[in-house]
């Protein structure tokens, strides 16, 4: 039987998570270690590639301290994250340090897989722009949120097939849908990037300077940053005891 287009549109989903995926790295501790060292050791800074980091762990934390940063860029880390579209344009703020590449609606036919916001998300702004704050919204906001929401993206993306049945190009037909869409990347960065980006997109107890992220690229924050303090324990804790300010 032939699928008409009423039923792609209710195939449409809905989503109020986001996914992040370490696919590949090359970063460890001794990384910042023997970049550090070549200015006072030279070549012998090769030594300490196979050194235990643990024995030099005020070194890490002299040098976060002191904001010598470049140490930290001798890594790499490349995540493959999906989440809503609105996310990676604030997400692509982020240039120094970044390498990015996304799904494309030009070259693929995108998916109706959409963001509504959970329970958990505060959706009510009070006070002005840079000293407001979120608050709990009402059950009627939640459910008027969520019904509006997944109504506007079904008559989206029915009007995106609607083109593409009619022969409009792809680049042309999704002009029409929202930036709730989920999309896909690649990011890849070293700590010093990363760790610039972890002090202006997420909230912490132990930041120094405060930040104000929307919640849903925080959550993709919050899950890099899970991944980086496995892969570099000792770097990672000297951030923290610094005031998450990037060296």
């Amino acid at each position: 039987m032939t699928e008409t287009l009423s039923d792609s549109v209710q195939q449409a989903s809905f989503r109020s998570d986001v996914t992040v995926e370490l696919v590949k790295h090359s970063a460890s501790d001794t990384d910042v270690l023997w970049a550090a060292r070549v200015s006072t050791a030279g070549e012998q800074s090769l030594d300490e590639i196979g050194k235990d980091p643990e024995r030099s762990k005020g070194l890490i934390n002299y040098l976060m301290r002191d904001r010598h940063g470049s140490p930290f860029e001798h890594n790499s880390m490349t995540f493959f994250i999906s989440a809503p579209i609105f996310v990676f344009r604030e997400f692509m703020r982020h240039r120094v340090g970044w390498s990015y590449n996304e799904e494309s609606g030009r070259y693929r036919e995108l998916q109706p897989v959409f963001y509504v916001p959970g329970e958990a998300r505060k959706l009510v702004q009070q006070g002005r722009p840079g000293k407001y704050e979120f608050v709990e919204g009402t059950q009627a906001q939640q459910e008027l949120t969520g019904r509006v929401m997944e109504d506007a993206y079904r008559h989206a993306y029915e009007a995106y097939q609607e083109m593409l049945a009619a022969g409009v190009a792809r680049e042309v037909a999704r002009s029409v849908l929202p930036v709730g869409l989920f999309s896909s990347m690649y990011a890849t960065c070293n700590a010093r990037s990363l760790m610039h980006f972890l002090g202006l997109r997420t909230q912490h107890e132990q930041a120094r300077v405060p930040s104000f992220p929307q919640r849903e690229i925080e959550m993709v924050g919050e899950l890099m940053e899970a991944e980086w303090a496995k892969l570099m324990p000792l770097t990672y804790a000297a951030f923290n005891t610094n005031g998450r300010v990037a060296p």
